[in-house]
């Protein structure tokens, strides 16, 4: 095996919400053998989970969740912030971005990232607009 190796993941959102590319780890990690997977989101406004990938309703409820608790600029509970000009759920995306994770640690073992049964790896995108988000991926031994 051949390490550090490296790779950007593009990911295309059409908005808010959680968007899984667990696969393309998945492929990219294949036949690398025991490693260290790193990945690191390239943004401010979106965020990297682990969660589970068999019922879309925790996906659901999870973006529901956090709206709820940073709900955008122009609900008045918000009115306390200043950073508005690029968009009622600017401010409110970096808030989300700031409390969930824009990196991951993930052990590979025989060219497989091991992740639990139900896991799967999300860009939780936090912005209502599209994006073309990049995912830095690195494995090292």
């Amino acid at each position: 095996m051949t390490l550090p190796m490296q790779t950007t993941f593009t990911i295309s959102t059409s908005g808010a919400g959680l968007y899984e590319f667990t696969r393309d780890v998945t492929r990219w990690c294949a036949g690398q053998g025991d490693g260290l997977l790193t990945l690191f989101v390239r943004h401010t406004s979106c965020s990297l989970l682990i969660q589970e990938n068999a019922d879309p309703e925790v996906q659901t409820d999870l973006r529901a969740f956090f709206h709820r608790l940073v709900p955008p600029t122009t609900d008045p509970s918000m009115a306390y912030l200043t950073h508005t000009y690029e968009g009622p759920d600017d401010m409110p995306a970096h808030i989300k971005a700031a409390m969930m994770p824009v990196s991951l640690s993930i052990p590979v073992t025989n060219g497989q990232p091991t992740l639990g049964t139900w896991q799967g790896i999300y860009l939780f995108e936090h912005r209502q607009a599209a994006h073309q988000r990049q995912v830095v991926a690195h494995l090292s031994a």
